[in-house]
């Protein structure tokens, strides 16, 4: 394996595992702090989250992009003249944007809050982001880290830090908050922000492992730099320059769904308050921006992790012109994605009251959002996608327009929507949002590489077909296990759960299979599974 790839793979697992972690702890976290205290939390990490991705900069990818490019032609030194700056930058936007955090803390809580019906009041939202706001401090600095490693062809220590990062947090969030509510019978409000605080804790873990990574690696960045060559006297405005234009596409696509979810932050309850439903905002918009975006983004992860994949292969062949092989990647790439979100989604929506009641409880509210939210893991994996096919083709600037574009859809229609179907609205006007927004991608990347493929076309056909064969399936077998009896506990549900997703795993698997869909979508691997199976 090339090391390009095996880092390539390094890094994915990492953020994989921690992304599935960042999933995971929610599920125990809901059952310890309770419906009315989590959304608490989603209330203080989406503004949290756009801080941090203008304090950061998109800088782990353009500090990795500008030391590999010196480092290839041996001026080691430039490398080491970005990282001393870049780590008193970090402190300095570190320290700007935790200040700026506190500021808007109850500006933007007082924009949330809009009647005194509401679950929360203007200071406890204010405060929660408050305790959110410490990890401003740390994790600009571990990025600028990782990012330096990257550079060196280095991938472990950021895969290893993004674990313990996330692992040291969630150790944090559930013990703390256990603690507090179930030992102590204090405050669920106290534990979301012992919760939220667990952020910084998780970013101390990160750097340690940064720290220990760094002593382990020092001698051969050293040796390396004695035998530096100089490519030429570079200036501080030339090298942030270049890291600038590296990194602001990055930003944006890494800002995506909090931008999004941000205007419903800010527009949901208003709009609801306005048609007399203040009294059940909170927990609407807990359901829509965390409960069950939690859930649909699962299917996002896995369509994306094997679409990525290939990216890398889709700039080799770009740079070297090779347009006809490059469409057929193209190809390759779509087909995984929607091979994989379309059967996930729709099974989500089918089994979305199950679902539901497992992972939180029995909610009729919750269950029909999900079922409705879940489609649009069909267009958050598009978006995802056509953005990085962009970046690989160096149409980065595209990007930050198209998504631009989507959110000022978003913003516009968000408000009358929900005046007019209520969290159903929030979704319309996602939906649409996204779908301009990838619409633009797609123009783009037709009109550079001239890529308008029929096959496509096609499989998305046959991929529905046999989605509509797998939803039969599963709820005749749904149908069957409810009139055997109605699961009033969370055990009996889940048992029913995974018989119904077995059956329509199996029944799309054996379509999938049988017409030689999967063979030729997902490789050797997974033909020679195929013919082990008796599918030749």
């Amino acid at each position: 394996m090339s090391s390009l790839m095996k880092g390539t793979a390094i890094l994915t697992v990492g953020l994989f595992l921690s992304k599935v972690l960042g999933l995971v702890y929610v599920f125990p976290f809901y059952s310890i702090v309770g419906k009315d205290n989590v959304g608490l939390y989603q209330y203080a990490y989406i503004p949290y989250n756009i801080m941090l991705s203008v304090a950061i900069s998109g800088l782990p990818l353009g500090v990795s992009k500008f030391v590999s490019k010196y480092n290839s032609i041996n001026d080691y030194e430039a490398g080491r003249k970005l990282f001393k700056s870049g780590i008193l930058v970090m402190i300095i936007t570190g320290i700007i944007s935790f200040i700026i955090l506190n500021l808007l803390a109850t500006p933007i809580a007082s924009v949330v809050i809009k009647d005194e019906e509401q679950i929360y009041t203007v200071d406890q939202i204010a405060s929660a982001i408050r305790w959110v706001s410490y990890a401003l401090l740390a994790v600009p600095i571990m990025s600028l880290i990782r990012g330096f490693f990257q550079g060196y062809s280095h991938y472990m220590p950021t895969s290893v830090s993004q674990l313990i990062e996330q692992i040291v947090r969630i150790v944090v969030l559930l013990g703390g908050s256990f603690v507090v509510v179930i030992l102590l019978h204090g405050k669920p409000e106290t534990a979301v922000k012992f919760a939220v605080f667990a952020a910084f804790v998780g970013a101390i873990g990160g750097l340690v492992v940064l720290y220990f990574y760094w002593k382990k690696l020092s001698p051969e960045f050293n040796l390396l730099r004695e035998n530096s060559v100089s490519s030429g006297e570079l200036s501080y405005k030339a090298i942030y320059k270049e890291i600038i234009k590296y990194s602001i596409p990055f930003v944006f696509v890494g800002m995506a769904s909090s931008l999004f979810q941000l205007v419903d932050m800010l527009t949901f309850n208003s709009a609801m308050v306005s048609i007399g439903l203040a009294n059940v905002t909170d927990d609407y918009l807990t359901m829509l921006n965390f409960t069950t975006q939690k859930i649909v983004i699962i299917p996002v992860m896995l369509a994306t992790g094997f679409s990525m994949a290939l990216i890398p292969t889709i700039t080799k062949h770009y740079t070297l012109g090779a347009f006809d092989t490059l469409r057929g990647e193209l190809d390759k790439t779509y087909q995984i994605l929607l091979f994989i979100t379309i059967p996930a989604s729709i099974g989500i929506t089918l089994l979305a009251p199950g679902i539901y009641h497992v992972l939180y409880e029995q909610s009729e509210m919750g269950a029909e959002v999900l079922a409705h939210y879940a489609p649009l893991a069909i267009l958050f994996a598009l978006f995802s996608v056509t953005a990085a096919i962009l970046q690989g083709i160096d149409y980065q600037k595209w990007i930050i327009f198209s998504l631009l574009t989507g959110i000022l859809v978003k913003l516009m229609l968000n408000t009358p929507l929900i005046k007019l179907m209520e969290v159903d609205g929030a979704l319309l006007a996602t939906a649409i949002g996204y779908g301009v927004t990838i619409a633009i991608n797609i123009g783009v990347i037709h009109k550079v590489l001239h890529y308008n493929s029929k096959l496509v076309i096609r499989r998305i056909i046959l991929i529905c077909i046999l989605t509509l064969l797998m939803s039969v399936s599963v709820l005749i077998i749904n149908k069957l296990l409810y009139s055997f009896a109605v699961p009033t506990n969370k055990l009996l549900e889940a048992l029913y759960l995974l018989v119904s997703v077995g059956v329509g795993a199996i029944v799309y698997g054996y379509l999938a299979f049988r017409l030689k869909l999967a063979q030729k979508l997902l490789g050797g691997r997974i033909t020679k599974i195929a013919n082990k199976l008796g599918f030749k």
